[in-house]
């Protein structure tokens, strides 16, 4: 196990060093593309906290959600104009284009769609987007996404947490990166893992992750993060990121870093690089800091850690 402290940044500069740079020879699409799925008639914000960190990571964003939630976005984007609002129909096209896909934040579950087993090919796209019952949506989405792109990189948060299958997991050629924190661990793997030791966890998120073929974060007060076979503990951050919105950003940083660097090194970097944030919002502002603020500091951020000694 390798321990990372905010406290001491030479213990994350190996995956810092592994993250990629834009070069000055580059041009626009070289330094990643993102597609971010989400949002439901109850979370607005959720889809958006994702794609804005991401934004500032990828050349181009493209972020598709519910009909009303994106008449709220194409408003923001008034002030925010960072990325492309897609409408649900074209997602295909924005999946195939994309390096990464994000899906999960600010999406719903329900009880329908917790009882439900999909089967493969259970639906056509176009049978997908008629589905009103928006837990089933999010179950189906997800499970065609997968079947469909096996070979994308995938980010996998919150409601697609909740309401899939483990099992889909095997169907991905590239280890997805999930992120549950410890109930959405317990309900996506079924082991609980809340009253265990850091020990006793780090050996269940390395284990559950070789089993299912992909590299897990899991959030709490220090982020455990295995692909398998490395196993990282992220100590740092403070009580301010318990705040809504907080989770969708470190998707949102390990999708966009993901789309151009090593996709476990990209889940390591955003988790100190979230907390790292934190702790300097809490110089300046102590525990009343919002996940605005985060958005608009980690760049900063980002930056100093980037920078020579």
């Amino acid at each position: 196990m390798t321990l990372i402290s905010t406290h001491d940044a030479l213990t994350a500069a190996p995956y810092l060093k592994a993250i990629h740079q834009p070069q000055s020879t580059s041009h626009k699409g070289q330094n990643g593309k993102v597609l971010v799925i989400g949002g439901s008639s109850l979370f607005h914000g959720a889809v958006l906290w994702a794609a804005e960190a991401a934004s500032h990571i990828v050349d181009m964003v493209h972020v598709a959600s519910t009909v009303e939630n994106n008449e709220i976005i194409q408003k923001i984007k008034v002030m925010w104009q960072t990325g492309i609002v897609v409408s649900q129909k074209d997602i295909l096209y924005y999946a195939e284009e994309d390096k990464v896909i994000l899906v999960g934040n600010g999406m719903m579950r329900s009880e329908k769609a917790e009882s439900l087993k999909l089967k493969a090919e259970s639906r056509k796209w176009e049978d997908v987007l008629k589905i009103k019952d928006e837990g089933l949506f999010t179950r189906e989405i997800v499970y065609y996404l997968i079947a469909h792109f096996p070979n994308k990189q995938f980010v996998l948060d919150a409601g697609a947490l909740q309401v899939m299958d483990k099992e889909w997991l095997s169907l991905l050629r590239k280890k997805a990166i999930i992120t549950p924190h410890q109930k959405e661990f317990q309900s996506l793997f079924g082991i609980d893992v809340a009253a265990l030791s850091f020990e006793e966890k780090e050996k269940i998120v390395q284990q559950t992750a070789q089993q299912h073929s992909c590299i897990i974060i899991l959030k709490a007060v220090e982020d455990i993060i295995s692909d398998g076979n490395r196993v990282v503990r992220v100590q740092g951050g403070n009580a301010g990121l318990t705040k809504g919105g907080t989770g969708d950003i470190l998707a949102g940083l390990i999708a966009g870093m993901a789309a151009t660097s090593d996709p476990f090194a990209a889940a390591v970097v955003a988790s100190f690089l979230l907390k790292q944030t934190a702790e300097h919002l809490f110089e300046i502002k102590g525990f009343w800091y919002t996940a605005q603020d985060i958005v608009t500091t980690f760049p900063g951020v980002f930056h100093r850690l980037n920078q020579p000694d």
